[in-house]
C-alpha cells in the first residue's frame, strides 16, 4: 500500500470516530452515502458506517444519520470501497488521449499500474522510429524521452485517475541493443543497470519483463537479475509476464524466484496460468511450487488472467 493511502486511511479511522461531531459544525455534506459495508483497503474486516463526501472528497466516515446531506444514497446490503487498483493496466498511450479515462472510473478504479516488460519511458529516437505505428495509432507526439519526462506531462495535462508504471527490462534492452538477439557486453549492461536506476529514481515501481515477446526472450536470467537488483535498491518489486505458461511453468516459475531471491527484491507472476489441454489438472502443482517459494523466503504475489 503506498504512503498516500496509508494517509488516506489514516483520516478515514479519524474521522471514524469524530464524524458525528464534525457534521454538526460544517456545511452540510454533498452527499451521504448511507448504510454501506465499508471495506476501506487497510485489510481490516468490514464494517457498517456512513461516508460524508464534500467538494469531491471524502469528509467524515461514521454514524452520520444526522448530518444535513444535499443528496443520500442507500448503500444497504452493497460494499462501499474508495476504488480498485488495476495491478496491470496498459492505459499509458490511452490516457494521453482521453485524460479522464471513462473506461476505467467506471469500473471503479481509481489507479493503474502499467508498463508490461515494455514501458513509455524511457525512449530514444531509435525506439520512437521503431514504434511509429502505435504513435500514429494514437494520433501521439512523443515529446518525453524519460519517465520523469512523461510524468510531467500527464501533470500538465490532468489526469482522472492515479497512474503508476513500472520500467520495462524489455525497454532498457532496446535503448542499448535494439531488437538484437545477442547478450549486453559489460558496458552495455551497466548502461541498461543505469536507465532502470534513473526510472527508479524518477518513481518507477519497480522492473517488470514480458519474456515470451520477443526481444525479451533474448535476456539471460542473469541479465533480468542484474536489472531487478538495481531496482531493489529503490525499494522496488519485480513483476513478470513468465517465460511460458504452459509446458515449461515450473521452470518459468523457477527462474521468477530465482530472480527474486538473488536480487534480493519482491516477485509478482502476471496471468498466472497453465495454457494448454495438456496441461489442465496442473494448477496444483504450480500453486505448491509457490507456495514452497514463499516458506523458502521469497516475497511475491500472483495474478490470475483477467
Amino acid at each position: 500500500m503506498t504512503t498516500t493511502f496509508r494517509l488516506f486511511f489514516s483520516l478515514a479511522l479519524l474521522l471514524l470516530a469524530s464524524g458525528p461531531r464534525l457534521a454538526a459544525q460544517e456545511a452540510p455534506f454533498d452527499l451521504v452515502i448511507r448504510n454501506g459495508h465499508v471495506v476501506d483497503g487497510t485489510g481490516s474486516p468490514w464494517y457498517a458506517a456512513d461516508v460524508g463526501i464534500r467538494d469531491g472528497r471524502i469528509a467524515a466516515i461514521g454514524r452520520l444519520e444526522g448530518a444535513a446531506a444535499k443528496r443520500t444514497i442507500d448503500a444497504a446490503g452493497k460494499v462501499v470501497a474508495p476504488g480498485f487498483i488495476d495491478m496491470l493496466g496498459q492505459s499509458e498511450m490511452s490516457i494521453l488521449v482521453e485524460p479522464r479515462l471513462p473506461s476505467k472510473i467506471f469500473q471503479g478504479i481509481t489507479t493503474e499500474i502499467t508498463g508490461e516488460g515494455g514501458s513509455v519511458a524511457p525512449i530514444s529516437d531509435a525506439v520512437i522510429e521503431a514504434d511509429k505505428i502505435v504513435y500514429d495509432y494514437f494520433g501521439i507526439t512523443p515529446d518525453w524521452r524519460t519517465l520523469g519526462e512523461y510524468f510531467a506531462r500527464l501533470e500538465k495535462q490532468g489526469i482522472g485517475i492515479n497512474l503508476a508504471s513500472y520500467v520495462g527490462a524489455t525497454q532498457v534492452r532496446r535503448m542499448v541493443l535494439g531488437d538484437a538477439d545477442r547478450a549486453p557486453s559489460a558496458a552495455e549492461l551497466e548502461r541498461m543497470r543505469g536507465l532502470v536506476r534513473e526510472a527508479m529514481e524518477q518513481g518507477a515501481v519497480g522492473v517488470s519483463t514480458s519474456l515470451q515477446y520477443p526481444p525479451a526472450p533474448y535476456a539471460s536470467t542473469e541479465e533480468l537479475i542484474a536489472l531487478a537488483s538495481e531496482a531493489s535498491k529503490y525499494g522496488g518489486l519485480y513483476a513478470t509476464h513468465m517465460r511460458s505458461e504452459s509446458d515449461a511453468i515450473l521452470s518459468a516459475i523457477d527462474e521468477a524466484v530465482r530472480i527474486g531471491r538473488e536480487a534480493h527484491i519482491p516477485v509478482e507472476i502476471w496471468h498466472l496460468k497453465v495454457a494448454g489441454k495438456n496441461n489442465w489438472g496442473r494448477m496444483p502443482e504450480v500453486v505448491a511450487k509457490i507456495e514452497d517459494a514463499r516458506r523458502s523466503g521469497v516475497d511475491g504475489e500472483v495474478r490470475g488472467e483477467g
